[in-house]
């Protein structure tokens, strides 16, 4: 049962904080910020790397390519603080700190993960789609 037909099977959708149900399209609510979290370009990419094993912090920087290290870190405190991921600090000599996913964390993982390879899959479309465009619009 994908997390749709889970949802949908689930019922009424209960209040949030601010009594009302949740609803990414009212300017207020706080589904808009962990849809960002989850959304951003190097969300998406820690979040689908997460999803297939644990990562030092060293081994998702290069995994991920060209997130620097501030970004890379305050990208998983972000998600860490929203509850998708799991940071496991051993008290070792070098420190060993290792990423990990939670199970709301997996979930929101395959969702995006599902976005980037059909991303992969349609990326020649869309460099077709943009080319008909530009040419298009320099006639």
């Amino acid at each position: 049962m994908s997390v749709s037909e889970k949802s949908a099977s689930a019922g009424p959708v209960p209040a949030g904080p601010l009594g009302t149900a949740p609803d990414v399209n009212r300017a207020d609510c706080p589904s808009r910020g962990v849809l960002e979290h989850v959304t951003s370009r190097w969300g998406v990419l820690v979040l689908a790397a997460l999803l297939h094993r644990s990562y030092r912090f060293s081994e998702l920087r290069r995994q991920v390519g060209g997130v620097s290290e501030k970004m890379l870190a305050q990208t998983l405190q972000t998600l860490e603080r929203d509850g998708f991921v799991h940071r496991a600090a051993k008290p070792v000599i070098p420190p060993r700190v290792d990423y990990s996913l939670t199970p709301p964390g997996r979930e929101v993982a395959e969702q995006v993960s599902a976005l980037t390879r059909w991303v992969e899959g349609r990326l020649d479309d869309v460099l077709a789609a943009r080319k008909a465009y530009d040419a298009a619009r320099e006639a």
